[in-house]
């Protein structure tokens, strides 16, 4: 009854009573009445539909000021509500009005801001916690203290732990407001285990680390090696030159690629892992996968969306071994233009696996590693492909923010011994370049054939964010003047553009892409600003991503099944939109764990580094200090007590300002000091040594 429910108040501008509602659906019996009360009270709780102070109803989306989504508590206290157009709404620690990191809450939009009206839901059903000593008593802490809450587990489930067990506990009952009763349902490991600190992280985001039962029976009964009876009407590619590219660690391959000249365009192959074959819908490998979502890379322990057997086995696309794909095949022409595409199933046997490090070493012209020298022309012409792509690309307005990545490296104990920057060579480039060339090309060929589909999309941002940035870098002294009321690609591009020859370009790139939307999953084709795409999807990572397997299956069903009729249509449409909204949250999921872990494992550093001294750039002012980043990205903060003198926040500039008009703003060159490190909290304090131009 749900969706027609929306589908009655869709067109409703002003609220309805349940009465006025229930004559809309044409309901007549006590029973229906009372189904509807039920489905609209969870409608409410599921943020789609919003209850008036009156008991009055309205779509969420039909709301001029109001609008549902997660919250999400930073370091600093404050909030932002992720809502379901890929938007974050700021809300200041004063307007959180009891909502914790994780509740889906209503937000009401005051100019930029925002302030929590209500929360409709605490999914509070797992939490991640230590288990501690006090008073010669074992009780349970929990490790995300953006939720302020306190549990007390029962006494039978943590009778099995000792002191300083990192446990999963699940929620039973609430005490009172903020005090929770919990079992102890799951042992990760001692804190000081090597790993059990990531996995730690990985449970307080609600990843999923073992495969059910029914998983791992399903897995026993598939094939571990490609048959005849599986490459029957695929077209056969085993004898071509393809083969892949990926990091020195990588064993879930999904993708491989070839060249050709035909003419005087390109012929480039992208062919991926055809993993549809083997996980089918309905089934229970089907069924995890959407339930995980996304396979989820912290620093070096991988959670993977798939059992090993595929991941790294039969879907996986090895040397030397046949494998079945889905194949895009496109011509390109000199301009850059796909002028002639196919889209087929296919098998292929790998010639090489790759790595980023020697086919950089090829096309850097640095030498050629062994057992590379039957591949350097296709590389070179691969390398000749890219470069017209990514011009291509830049032309229409592709935004590259330029911003770096650290990676933690680790020793055998899993302890962090360096952080260093990661690098995006010719390499990473070229394949990312051939990748969404792929992802535009099957995106376009099922729009035209006006077929319900998974698109990434990527929304225009919020003219009032941009001006907001604007107005703040000009009071930095930049000299910029965008029109804020026709925001395109190119206009990013040309902002960016003016601030890449700054020493504080990346703080600034930094700041530039917080103020524009998520890229999510929608069967809403609105184009992906970021890449300056009218039609994006995400075809080429069915291994490691779910919206990609989703894809495979409905090539399989529309262009090689011919499954095209209005049931197959109207199925799609009604689970499609589902299948998108799990995913982005379960890919948002994976993104605070991997930045929880980054954080982690800098502070793991740092406390190896105390008293250490540093130069850094200020990235972030706030009321209560100065965080300052480092040349290899670790971030920390210099609390605003430390600073010599009396320093008062001004909000508008961004900048802590003295009594005597010493400055600290966003950009500034300072020389630091490592004064402490926390693994367990993960942060890391800093201060000044020397004012900021490094005098004592």
């Amino acid at each position: 009854m749900k969706e027609l429910i929306l589908s009655k108040l869709q067109d409703q501008k002003k609220a309805l009573t349940v009465i006025e509602i229930n004559n809309l659906l044409g309901l007549s019996s006590v029973e229906e009445y009372q189904s509807l009360q039920k489905e609209l009270n969870e409608l409410v709780s599921e943020g789609k539909v919003h209850r008036t102070k009156k008991d009055k109803y309205v779509m969420m989306d039909n709301c001029s000021s109001l609008f549902s989504g997660i919250v999400h508590i930073n370091k600093k206290g404050n909030g932002f509500v992720d809502i379901h157009t890929g938007e974050d709404i700021f809300v200041s620690k004063e307007n959180l009005n009891g909502a914790i990191d994780g509740d889906l809450v209503e937000v009401d939009v005051q100019s930029t801001e925002g302030v929590i009206v209500n929360i409709l839901k605490r999914d509070l059903s797992l939490v991640v916690g230590e288990i501690v000593s006090k008073h010669n008593k074992l009780s349970f802490e929990i490790d995300d203290k953006k939720k302020d809450i306190a549990i007390e587990v029962t006494a039978s489930s943590i009778a099995h732990c000792v002191e300083g067990h990192k446990v999963l506990v699940k929620i039973t009952k609430e005490l009172k407001n903020n005090y929770y009763l919990g079992e102890v349902i799951k042992i990760l490991g001692h804190k000081n285990d090597p790993g059990v600190d990531i996995m730690s992280i990985a449970c307080e985001h609600n990843i999923i680390i073992d495969f059910p039962e029914a998983v791992l029976n399903e897995v026993k009964t598939l094939p571990t090696s490609v048959s005849e009876k599986d490459i029957k009407d695929r077209r056969d590619l085993r004898k071509e030159v393809i083969f892949t590219i990926d990091g020195d660690d990588t064993k879930d391959i999904d993708d491989a690629i070839s060249i050709k000249k035909v003419n005087n365009n390109y012929l480039l192959g992208v062919h991926i892992a055809d993993v549809s074959y083997y996980v089918k819908e309905k089934s229970a490998l089907f069924e995890s996968a959407y339930e995980r979502g996304t396979s989820s890379y912290l620093a070096d322990t991988v959670i993977p969306m798939l059992p090993h057997e595929l991941s790294n086995g039969i879907c996986s696309l090895n040397e030397g071994v046949d494998r079945l794909t889905i194949s895009c095949e496109m011509e390109i022409n000199p301009s850059g233009k796909v002028v002639n595409h196919d889209i087929f199933l296919s098998v292929i046997n790998s010639k090489k696996k790759m790595t980023y490090k020697n086919v950089n070493s090829i096309l850097y012209d640095k030498g050629i590693p062994n057992g590379y020298e039957p591949f350097v022309d296709d590389l070179k012409l691969m390398q000749e492909l890219a470069h017209i792509l990514r011009k291509t690309k830049i032309n229409k307005g592709y935004i590259d923010f330029g911003l770096d990545e650290a990676k933690i490296v680790q020793d055998e104990n899993g302890k962090a011994i360096d952080v260093i920057k990661r690098e995006q060579l010719e390499g990473e480039k070229l394949i990312e370049d051939f990748m969404i060339a792929a992802n535009e090309t099957v995106a376009e060929h099922i729009t035209y054939m006006e077929l319900p589909f998974v698109y990434r999309v990527h929304g225009e941002p919020s003219s009032e964010k941009i001006t907001d940035f604007q107005n703040l870098i000009k009071m930095m002294g930049y000299s910029v003047n965008i029109d804020t009321n026709n925001i395109t690609p190119k206009t990013m591009q040309e902002l960016l553009n003016k601030l890449k020859n700054h020493d504080d370009f990346e703080i600034l790139s930094d700041m530039l892409l917080r103020s524009m939307k998520k890229a999510i999953y929608s069967t809403n084709n609105i184009g992906h600003f970021g890449l300056a795409s009218k039609m994006y999807t995400h075809f080429t990572s069915p291994i490691r991503r779910f919206p990609d397997l989703v894809v495979h299956t409905l090539l399989h069903k529309y262009l090689f099944e011919y499954q095209i009729e209005r049931d197959t249509m109207d199925f799609y449409g009604g689970i499609l939109p589902m299948y998108c909204e799990k995913a982005s949250e379960k890919e948002q999921a994976a993104i605070e764990a991997e930045r929880d872990v980054l954080e982690m494992k800098m502070a793991e550093y740092m406390e190896s580094h105390i008293g250490e001294v540093y130069k850094g750039i200020v990235s972030g002012v706030t009321n209560f200090g100065l965080f300052v980043r480092l040349p290899n990205l670790i971030e920390g903060l210099i609390h605003i007590s430390s600073l010599p003198g009396f320093y008062t926040y001004i909000p508008e500039q961004l900048s802590l300002v003295s009594a005597n008009n010493s400055k600290y703003t966003i950009g500034d060159k300072v020389t630091i000091k490592v004064v402490s490190a926390s693994k367990a909290s993960r942060t890391i304090d800093f201060e000044l040594d020397g004012d900021k131009d490094g005098n004592k």
